[in-house]
């Protein structure tokens, strides 16, 4: 199971130990980003099988996963994404990925048969050739460069160079005095000056890159980034505007003095903000990193309602409230529910109350978790079989109960097999799992009567059916 640990500064050589090597090229890979929205974002962390792995809880599309950071040569992204599946089954959701590079898209499509897949204009990264901001070069950056002379020219005293916390008097310095010039309403904008004014405290470690233009003493700009593979990844770029021609000098010195031996500088999305988009586009972006959503189903996504199915002397279909006496009685005999496996005791939510264990069952159903259905002998409930632990893959597990006053006709049997077929033929599965204790034979009998035993542990048969 994920040992999830919140993102703190204390946690960035953790996080640094991936992101230095990532080939993601997303500004979300990286360890600014995470320290920056860390209170919006409330990330956890987690370290597994040569990967980084990072959840987040947002207002605005709830709990999400990164796609998992490997190690060069040692990660394995696969194992880690069994360990977000295995989590994601245990917290009774279904998986959820944000920020996904488009070169990894196509591995979560492969590996879930059912999923959403998006992505939005306004997330997309802005990506520029590292030389092309380095020299500003050619006829298309003369803007640019004549901003840059025009700077040059007012103030020629002014320096770039590298800060670290010795500087922090002047850092602050500078941002009350952009704090006046500020005219940004929106609440993530306020979030953004405020996040970035905190990234820049980190100025002098070994893993910021940090460095201002000043002027007599006094700091006109600022920038801050980090280098992440073969990407430089701006964070904040700030300058004071009524001095003409410094934020074009700010940009163009902090590449040419930060992406030695790189390829791309990365200077992250606009958010939809129209005065950001300007700025970025004019300066020429090589490629946009486009960011993809991925929300997994389960094959019960595309279930409307439960089917009513039929065997030789059994029907089986949707739990209703005059079953409510008789499902009851069922989930609470405690003699033939030791060989189900499951005790009600051990996870019971709130009061049990008459309608608790039908109330469950609809829950599941309604959050796609699982789906029950009553058998019915001349209709009457004689039992259920319900399919459970959806894995995303394809695969889930079907169980099957039977009052012990009709044990030993083979309605068990029955209700179990054509549970099982509709589950493969109808709703779609590639394979279907079930277990049994080892201490309960007739069980062992029915699951052979349908499927293939494929291992055993101390306690259980294990089986499984594909197609």
């Amino acid at each position: 199971m994920l040992d999830l640990q919140p993102i703190t500064v204390e946690s960035a050589d953790i996080l640094r130990k991936y992101y230095s090597q990532c080939t993601y090229h997303l500004c979300e890979y990286s360890a600014g980003v995470k320290l920056m929205w860390q209170e919006l974002w409330g990330s956890r962390f987690a370290e597994t099988n040569g990967c980084l792995v990072v959840l987040h809880n947002t207002d605005y599309a709830g709990t999400v996963f990164d796609y998992p950071v490997p190690l060069p040569e040692t990660g394995d992204v696969d194992t880690a994404l069994d360990e977000i599946d295995q989590w994601c089954m245990k917290q009774g959701t279904a998986p959820a990925f944000q920020t996904v590079p488009a070169e990894q898209r196509a591995h979560l499509l492969d590996r879930y048969p059912y999923a959403v897949i998006g992505s939005s204009r306004l997330w997309q990264d802005y990506l520029y050739h590292a030389e092309d901001l380095s020299v500003f070069a050619g006829r298309h950056y003369a803007g640019q460069r004549n901003h840059i002379h025009k700077f040059q020219k007012l103030y020629p005293n002014a320096v770039y160079r590298p800060l670290t916390q010795a500087d922090s008097q002047k850092i602050d310095a500078f941002w009350e005095e952009f704090h006046k010039v500020f005219n940004k309403d929106t609440a993530d904008a306020k979030y953004e000056l405020c996040a970035a004014r905190k990234l820049m405290q980190l100025a002098g470690r070994d893993w910021v890159r940090a460095a201002g233009i000043e002027l007599d003493g006094k700091l006109l700009a600022l920038s801050l980034g980090e280098v992440c593979g073969d990407m430089l990844i701006c964070h904040v770029e700030k300058g004071l505007p009524q001095y003409n021609g410094v934020y074009p000098t700010m940009v163009q010195s902090f590449a040419a003095a930060n992406s030695q031996g790189l390829l791309w500088i990365n200077r992250e999305d606009d958010s939809g903000d129209p005065g950001l988009r300007t700025s970025k586009t004019q300066y020429l972006p090589a490629a946009m990193g486009a960011k993809y959503h991925v929300r997994v189903q389960n094959e019960l996504d595309n279930l409307k309602t439960v089917p009513e199915l039929h065997s030789g002397r059994l029907t089986l279909d949707a739990l209703t409230d005059s079953d409510q006496a008789a499902y009851n009685r069922l989930c609470l005999d405690d003699d033939r529910n030791q060989y189900w496996g499951y005790d009600y005791r051990q996870d019971l939510h709130g009061e049990l109350t008459d309608s608790y264990f039908l109330d469950v069952a609809r829950h599941d159903l309604e959050h796609k978790l699982a789906v029950n259905f009553a058998v019915r002998l001349d209709g009457q409930m004689i039992g259920e079989a319900v399919l459970y632990d959806f894995d995303y893959k394809g695969s889930a597990e079907l169980g099957c109960r039977i009052f012990p006053e009709y044990a030993g006709h083979g309605y068990g049997k029955e209700a179990f097999r054509c549970a099982a077929e509709w589950s493969l033929y109808g709703l779609g599965l590639y394979r279907l799992r079930a277990k049994c204790f080892q201490v309960n034979p007739p069980a062992r009998l029915m699951l052979e009567n349908c499927m293939r035993l494929v291992g055993q542990d101390d306690t259980f048969y294990h089986f499984e059916k594909t197609i």
